[in-house]
């Protein structure tokens, strides 16, 4: 599975936080999300982890 890093973005951006305080909120490396969003695979329990920190639904973030 692929993030949608522009969803991802515009989540981010109304949150107001950074890649690096998302992964931290995510319980994830900085590295991990980084690569996540210049698009790596993620794996599902990934997926949820991020979703969750964002407050949204996995399907909400995915291409």
């Amino acid at each position: 599975m692929r993030l949608n890093r522009t969803k991802v973005s515009l989540l981010m951006a109304k949150q107001l936080i950074s890649q690096a305080s998302l992964a931290m909120k995510a319980g994830i490396s900085r590295q991990t999300m980084s690569a996540v969003m210049n698009g790596r695979n993620c794996r599902p329990e990934l997926l949820g982890k991020i979703s969750k920190a964002l407050g949204v639904e996995p399907e909400e973030i995915i291409e």
